[in-house]
């Protein structure tokens, strides 16, 4: 069960706000739709009980809010638009690293693709899927870690009939099996077809929450459309025949030549067309919509309909200044036997016969058995006779700190974004390798790292850095990336995780990286120029420290910016500003002592342990006495300070 109270997003400048004191309740069981015109406030509501978006209110799902939950994506499975995954990756693939997050075996992905109609699809591209296929990778997204609850932004969207045929079916089939449906969508008529409750938003406020077959019969009326160069005239001889009969019958200008009959058929408009020698250039029965201002009545009973009100006039036309001529009837129930409307939803046969989810026979007009003529429809495909979910999950493994690993690994390794940037790498290292050893003044070390001297950063550091940037940057670009729900928690397992996985990245890299430079420089030049210096412990620490700090840096970065490019442009900023800045500091003469900061750091301890732990730490200190050293852990820690910082504001909010 879903319980939203009060929500009220924030507003911008003079404007109101988007979705004001929004408050109603979505059932297990039952299928419950969001109503609303474009502009409305449905998504930014679903954004708002989701925690997506600041505001103000709170959503309770089955007792408690999100935040609450430990893991949200076993309690509520989010469809918000198209599936936002990486276009590169396989549709296998991208189910099983949100099963990794979620910690659901590898096996489920195989089952939610069987259910779906995907496993013909599974080592396609998601950039290469079709939007109906799109749509149900999402469906497939939302119930891979068998959660209760069901959320989901105008699902049908775009689709054709019988992929919505299909998807309804899932939606229903999963609320007959206890869960909680909640789907918003534009269309009246589609949400009087598949959803059991309504609740109708207008200008951000909640204007109807009406079981559906009570939606069907106060909000959705059959109407006949005319069309007619008379149609001032016509108006005018409906209305009196109505008053003549004693009949409710509301006639809508329409603009132009086009009048909507409400309460008629097309039969009696017709005939008193012809009586008085009227052309039609149309006459068809059309399913009426909520028209303009509609929702003005928010009780949940219907109003009856033979005594029109102004509340009347604004559900259902523009109003007696469009045009529009209502009599009132004396009968307010034309039906003798009336049958109750199903606990269901399904909106009743007598009321409101075109919001049947089967294609309307022809229907005979009341009194004179004359059928009403159907419009042409397009051919659909055949139904389903039935849907199956997939298998509940019935033992979920406890939570490992191996989970958010799982997780990264599959991430960076499910796309090729990171082996061309390693390949790109190793060619530019080795490359510029060879063009250094040709010119020649270039110490041995700066050699094998392909790192000239007019260069702020090796060809290594920066793909270590950019493949860093790329942990967060990916999630962000594509919010179903994230752990758990549609946005990147800030969780320390999944930092360490990314770091941890960036770090391995980033020294693979630099081993290969001097590896290769070393097999091309001796396959040119002879075996003089790779020859062990004396001094390469403490070259491979500080080469395996500076390309570990940038693959830090562009993780930190773009946590904390939430932007790929702003991830590689903090890595591409410590050489260029916190290097000079660092160097003027710690070059400076002290106040406190003849020689630098610097110098002091390089002559190591004065003080020797037990044990010789000193040689250790003094070989810290040389490493960070380098300016690049120093600046890099100055901008690591920096970052990292910054990350928690956001993360504590996130939670506080």
């Amino acid at each position: 069960m879903i319980q939203a109270i009060g929500l009220t997003s924030i507003p911008r400048k003079e404007q109101p706000p988007a979705v004001d004191n929004v408050s109603f309740e979505a059932h297990a069981g039952r299928v419950t739709a969001l109503l609303g015109a474009p502009g409305a406030g449905k998504t930014t509501a679903l954004r708002l009980m989701l925690e997506l978006q600041r505001g103000r209110g709170i959503t309770y799902f089955r007792g408690r809010p999100l935040h609450r939950i430990p893991h949200p994506a076993h309690e509520v499975g989010v469809v918000l638009g198209d599936v936002p995954g990486h276009p590169a990756r396989s549709v296998r693939g991208h189910l099983r690293m949100l099963g990794a997050a979620s910690g659901v075996p590898a096996r489920r992905a195989d089952e939610v693709l069987e259910a779906v109609g995907l496993v013909s699809l599974r080592d396609e591209r998601l950039g290469t899927l079709s939007r109906g296929m799109d749509r149900r990778l999402g469906l497939a997204c939302a119930l891979l870690p068998d959660p209760h609850t069901l959320v989901l932004d105008d699902p049908a969207g775009g689709l054709a009939v019988g992929e919505r045929r299909w998807l309804y079916d899932m939606l229903r089939e999963h609320a007959a099996q206890g869960g909680t449906v909640l789907c918003s969508t534009a269309d009246p008529k589609e949400a009087a077809r598949f959803a059991d409750h309504v609740v109708t938003l207008d200008g951000g406020r909640v204007v109807a929450d009406q079981r559906a077959a009570d939606f069907a019969r106060t909000r959705l009326r059959p109407r006949v459309v005319v069309r007619s160069p008379h149609a001032a005239r016509l108006s005018v001889l409906l209305a009196q025949r109505a008053r003549s009969t004693q009949r409710s019958v509301e006639v809508v200008r329409e603009g132009g030549n086009r009048l909507c009959v409400y309460g008629s058929t097309c039969a009696e408009v017709g005939e008193t067309a012809f009586r008085n020698g009227i052309v039609v250039h149309q006459l068809a029965d059309e399913t009426g919509d909520m028209g303009p201002g509609a929702g003005t009545d928010t009780e949940a009973s219907p109003a009856p309909e033979s005594q029109p009100s102004a509340a009347t006039d604004a559900r259902f036309g523009p109003g007696p200044q469009s045009g529009a001529a209502a009599v009132p009837d004396p009968d307010p129930n034309p039906n003798p036997n009336p049958d109750p409307e199903p606990e269901t939803g399904t909106p009743a046969p007598e009321p409101a016969p075109a919001v049947s989810p089967q294609p309307e026979p022809p229907q005979e007009a009341p009194g004179d058995g004359t059928p009403r003529p159907t419009p042409p429809r397009q051919p659909t495909p055949p139904r389903p006779s039935t849907v199956t979910l997939p298998p509940p999950v019935l033992v979920r493994p406890a939570p490992t700190p191996l989970r958010p690993v799982r997780y990264e690994i599959r991430r960076a390794a499910g796309v090729p974004t990171g082996y061309v940037v390693g390949a790109c790498v190793l060619a530019v290292s080795a490359l510029t390798a060879v063009l250094l050893a040709r010119i020649g003044h270039s110490p041995q070390p700066r050699l094998l790292a392909a790192w000239p001297v007019e260069a702020p950063l090796p060809p290594a550091a920066l793909g270590a850095g950019l493949l860093g940037a790329l942990a967060f940057g990916d999630e962000f670009r594509h919010p179903a990336l994230a752990v758990d729900r549609g946005t990147v928690p800030r969780r320390l397992g999944l930092l360490t995780a990314k770091l941890l996985v960036a770090s391995l990245s980033a020294l693979a890299l630099a081993v290969l990286t001097v590896g290769c430079t070393a097999e091309l420089l001796y396959l040119v030049y002879g075996s003089e120029l790779v020859a062990l210096p004396a001094d390469w412990p403490a070259l491979t620490a500080g080469w395996l420290a500076l390309v570990t700090g940038c693959a830090w840096a562009g993780v930190l970065a773009a946590g904390v910016f939430r932007s790929t490019t702003a991830g590689l442009a903090a890595v591409v900023a410590v050489p260029l500003l916190v290097v000079p800045a660092v160097h003027k500091i710690t070059e400076g003469p002290s106040t406190r002592g003849p020689a630098p900061f610097a110098g002091r750091l390089r002559d190591g301890l004065p003080l020797r342990w037990p044990f010789g732990g000193e040689q250790h730490l003094e070989a810290l200190l040389r490493l960070l006495a380098q300016p690049v050293g120093a600046a890099m852990a100055l901008s690591v820690s920096v970052l990292l300070c910054a990350y928690a910082f956001t993360g504590l504001r996130s939670r506080v909010r």
